[in-house]
């Protein structure tokens, strides 16, 4: 049997909430006409979000098992928190007065340093190759109505 420590308790817990109102949402979902990607249906949306949240409740139920945190302590990783709040912050004004290019850009750059890991040229690299697929997905494919680059 295997013995589990509260966090452990606590995590697969949570996993399986939410893999709980996944599949609630998948199956509420499937009761409505899915359509088709030309034509979309009532219940394409719900289900898919109802199927993103069930594999996530798996992911984090199945990863808590295997994961050992380096370190001991339980303090907060304020970096992390800063460099997403920040990302996200500057993504807004960004996005106001640059456009959509630069402000995915700076969320994905900023929030990137927030994992101690990686490094200056590796945040850039990740940036560039997001705001390559921001650009495919949002600007030319979904038509969002944000400028692509926009001056003041």
């Amino acid at each position: 049997m295997v013995q589990l420590n509260a966090s452990q308790k606590r995590d697969l817990g949570s996993g399986a909430l939410i893999f709980a109102i996944g599949a609630g949402a998948t199956l509420l979902g499937l009761q409505y006409p899915i359509g088709t990607l030309a034509d979309i249906g009532p219940g394409l949306f719900p289900t898919t979000i109802g199927i993103l949240l069930a594999v996530t409740g798996l992911v984090i139920g199945a990863t808590r098992l295997e994961v050992h945190y380096k370190s001991s302590d339980n303090a907060p990783d304020w970096r992390g928190w800063g460099c997403i709040v920040g990302g996200t912050l500057a993504f807004a004004v960004l996005g106001l007065y640059f456009g959509l290019a630069v402000a995915s850009f700076a969320i994905v750059f900023i929030s990137a340093l927030g994992d101690r890991n990686n490094s200056i040229p590796q945040a850039a690299m990740l940036a560039v190759a997001m705001v390559v697929v921001s650009i495919v997905v949002f600007w030319w494919a979904l038509q969002l109505q944000m400028p692509l680059f926009k001056l003041g």
